[in-house]
C-alpha cells in the first residue's frame, strides 16, 4: 500500500500546510491533477483555510468529513482526502477510476431479440444502465455499504410509487444486520439473505440483462445493485419468473405463448423422464405395448446392470462430462461436451454397460433441462431428478405418484418476503391474481 502527500504552502500572513492523500491506481490523476493540485498552486489561496472550496477547489463533487475512519474508508474507496494543517475536519473530493472492463454482450442470458447489453462489475456504470432505461423522478436509489472489511459499496433501487413499502423495509433491516467481513459478489450475498435454505429451488433471481431488472423494477420489485459484481439480485421472486426470459416480450405474443408452455413441459421432463422410465422397465414392464417391449428387451440384451444402475451411470457420466465443459476454456468446454458425450455414450453402448434407450431418456432429460432459461432454476431440477431415480426404487410407479404431492405441498406455504412462491397460483384468500396472464400467456 503506497501513500502519497504534497506540501502546499502560500504565504500571505502566515503559513499552511496541505496533506493530500490517495490510493494510487483507484484515482483518475488527470482529474486529481487538473481539479485539485492544479489550483492549489496558484498564487491566489484564501487567508481562512475553511474557505479553500471557495476560492480554490474547481470539483463540484466534494464534502466535508469529521472523522478519521470515514477518511480512511474513502481513500480506500478510490476517493481523494485533502487535510489542513490545524483543521478538524477534512475535504473528500470524488476522484474513483477503477479499472474494469466495458459494457458487452450477455454470455449467460443470450436473446436473439432485443438489447445485448450486459451489467459489469462497476456500481455506478450498473445503474447507469438501468436509469438509461427507467428516466423517472421516482426512480430511487439507497446506496450502503456492506462488509466490515471489504466495505463493499452496494445499492437498493426501486420505483418510490410501486415498491411495496413492507418489503422495502424487511430488505432494508436483512441487509443492515449483516455482519461479515466481506462481500464480493451478488451470489455469496444471496446465501446471507436466505431465511429458507432447505429448499433447493432459488428464492432470488441473479440476472445481468438491463432490460430485465428495468422491467422487474417497473413491476414493482427491487434490484439489489453490488459493486464488484456483474449480477443483479432481484427480490422478491415466485416461482414462474424463472420460465421467463428477456426476448419472450420482444416476440409476437402466439409464439411466445408456446415457448413459455414449452419450458413447462421440459421442467416435468427434466425431473420425471428418467424416473418414470426406470418405474416402467423395472416394475412395470406389462403397462408397455408388445412391440416397445420386446424392443427393449432388444436393447437391453447383454447388459449387466439393473435398469437404475444403468440410468445413474448415465446421468453421472454426464453431469461429468458438463462440468468440465463449464471449467474449460473457451470453446474447449463445447468441444468437451459434444465430443465427450458422443464418444462416451458410444462406448458404453458397444461395451454393452448401458442400452441405447437409456442414453435417447438422459439425452432428452438434458435437452429439457437446458431449455429452462436461468441457470440456478435449473440446477434445482437437476438435484431432484437423482431423488426421483431413487425413489422408484422402492415401489415403482405408485412411488413416484406419491412423491407428486409431497414435491409441490412445499410451494404451496414458501413465501418470499411475505409473497407466496407459487404466486399466483396460490393466493393467500384464494383470488385469481391479473398475473395469471403472465404465467402461461404473453398477453401486450
Amino acid at each position: 500500500m503506497t501513500w502519497y502527500k504534497n506540501n502546499s504552502k502560500s504565504e500571505i500572513d502566515h503559513e499552511i500546510s496541505i496533506y493530500i492523500v490517495y490510493m494510487d491506481g483507484l484515482v483518475n490523476t488527470e482529474m486529481l491533477q487538473e481539479s485539485v493540485i492544479r489550483p492549489l498552486l496558484q498564487d491566489s489561496f484564501p487567508q481562512e483555510r475553511t474557505a479553500i472550496n471557495q476560492y480554490v477547489i474547481e470539483s463540484a463533487d466534494w464534502k466535508w468529513i469529521d472523522t478519521m475512519e470515514d477518511a480512511m474508508t474513502a481513500i480506500l474507496s478510490g476517493n481523494t482526502v485533502l487535510f489542513l494543517d490545524g483543521e478538524a475536519r477534512a475535504i473528500l473530493f470524488s476522484s474513483k477510476s477503477f479499472p474494469t472492463r466495458g459494457v458487452q454482450n450477455a454470455d449467460q442470458e443470450v436473446a436473439i431479440v432485443g438489447p445485448k447489453d450486459s451489467f459489469t462489475e462497476s456500481l455506478r456504470m450498473n445503474t447507469a444502465l438501468i436509469r438509461r432505461r427507467i428516466r423517472d423522478t421516482r426512480l430511487k436509489v439507497i446506496q450502503k455499504q456492506i462488509g466490515t472489511r471489504s466495505k463493499t459499496d452496494y445499492a437498493l433501487m426501486y420505483i418510490e410509487d410501486l415498491v411495496q413499502k413492507d418489503i422495502l423495509n424487511k430488505i432494508q433491516k436483512q441487509m443492515d444486520k449483516i455482519c461479515v467481513d466481506g462481500i464480493f459478489d451478488n451470489g455469496m450475498l444471496q446465501q446471507y439473505l436466505e431465511k429458507d435454505s432447505k429448499t433447493p429451488f432459488p428464492l432470488y433471481q441473479l440476472t445481468q440483462r438491463p432490460d430485465k431488472v428495468a422491467s422487474s423494477i417497473m413491476e414493482g420489485r427491487i434490484a439489489v445493485v453490488l459493486d464488484n459484481s456483474p449480477m443483479v439480485l432481484l427480490l422478491p421472486v415466485t416461482f414462474n419468473v424463472f420460465f421467463q426470459a428477456s426476448d419472450d416480450y420482444y416476440n409476437r405474443w402466439e409464439i411466445t405463448t408456446f415457448v413459455r408452455i414449452l419450458r413447462y413441459v421440459a421442467a416435468i421432463i427434466s425431473i420425471g423422464l428418467p424416473g418414470f422410465y426406470v418405474a416402467i422397465a423395472g416394475f412395470h414392464p406389462e403397462v408397455l405395448p408388445t412391440p416397445f417391449l420386446l424392443a427393449l428387451i432388444s436393447a437391453r440384451e447383454g447388459v449387466p446392470f439393473p435398469v437404475i444402475v444403468e440410468v445413474l451411470l448415465m446421468e453421472l457420466s454426464f453431469e461429468l462430462l458438463r462440468e468440465a465443459g463449464i471449467r474449460l476454456p473457451g470453446q474447449l468446454g463445447g468441444t468437451m461436451g459434444v465430443v465427450g458425450g458422443l464418444i462416451v455414450g458410444q462406448a458404453a453402448v458397444d461395451a454393452h454397460l448401458v442400452s441405447t434407450i437409456v442414453v435417447i431418456v438422459v439425452a432428452l432429460t438434458a435437452i429439457a433441462t437446458f431449455s429452462i432459461p436461468n441457470e440456478l432454476f435449473t440446477s434445482a431440477f437437476r438435484l431432484m431428478k437423482f431423488f426421483s431415480d431413487h425413489s422408484v426404487c422402492l415401489l415403482g410407479i405408485i412411488w413416484i405418484l406419491f412423491r407428486i404431492p409431497c414435491d409441490i405441498y412445499p410451494f404451496i406455504y414458501l413465501e418470499n418476503y411475505g409473497v407466496p412462491y407459487a404466486h399466483p397460483m396460490v393466493e393467500e384468500r384464494g383470488r385469481l391474481s391479473t398475473a395469471f396472464q403472465d404465467l402461461w400467456f404473453v398477453i401486450h
